[in-house]
């Protein structure tokens, strides 16, 4: 996604949404949406929505709704999706080879393309044809395998002295899915994503709605 564009992490994190409902708008033949029709297709408030967009500029026309074809296309290249991206994973447990196993099947251009485990031999193994090493060739196969950003599902007591040496080589970016709260330089940005706080949030909602 370009940094340039200063949006809140809540609207980056719909993007991704907007563009893969803009694909399956477009495979379907639809030309025009409006942003209520979005809002019911969506489940997302259409007034979020149209704020959303308006970080972008004037992307409709009153009284016309959205062009589906020009937003999809805008979308595609506001994520960069012709780029994409190397992906390293570190820490293959339950979660990890499930990751593995899945490696973005539906965006060829982003995908896991090197791993580490702690169990791994020096040398290395393969799952689903992905090479898994062990942590302390970390510096050396991150850049090796020219990666950009890292998946971390390692343990607790290891996810900040990971992160210290993925800052320490420039990676741009980690999706954190241990519950440590990251400390980490302005240049690495963070995503958490904690599976026990999203239940906890849905079980509330299912028991106060």
């Amino acid at each position: 996604m370009k940094q340039e564009l200063k949006i809140p992490q809540a609207t980056t994190k719909r993007l991704p949404l907007y563009y893969r409902f803009l694909q399956n708008l477009a495979n379907e033949g639809k030309r025009r949406i409006s942003s209520q029709e979005l809002s019911e297709a969506m489940k997302i408030d259409s007034a979020t929505i149209r704020r959303d967009f308006s970080y972008f500029g004037a992307l409709g026309k009153k009284g016309y709704g959205y062009d589906v074809l020009y937003l999809l296309e805008f979308f595609r290249q506001t994520l960069d999706q012709d780029e994409g991206a190397n992906v390293a994973l570190i820490g293959v447990g339950n979660l990890g080879n499930a990751f593995l196993k899945y490696n973005f099947q539906k965006n060829h251009n982003t995908r896991i393309v090197v791993a580490f485990d702690s169990k791994a031999p020096k040398e290395g193994y393969e799952v689903n044809g992905i090479p898994v090493y062990h942590p302390d060739r970390l510096e050396e196969m991150y850049e090796k395998f020219n990666v950009e950003l890292a998946i971390l599902t390692v343990s607790s007591r290891s996810a900040q002295e990971v992160t210290d040496r993925l800052a320490n080589i420039n990676a741009k970016g980690i999706l954190n899915f241990t519950p440590v709260r990251l400390n980490v330089p302005d240049s690495v940005k963070v995503m958490n994503i904690d599976l026990s706080v999203e239940l906890e949030a849905l079980i509330y909602l299912i028991r106060n709605s």
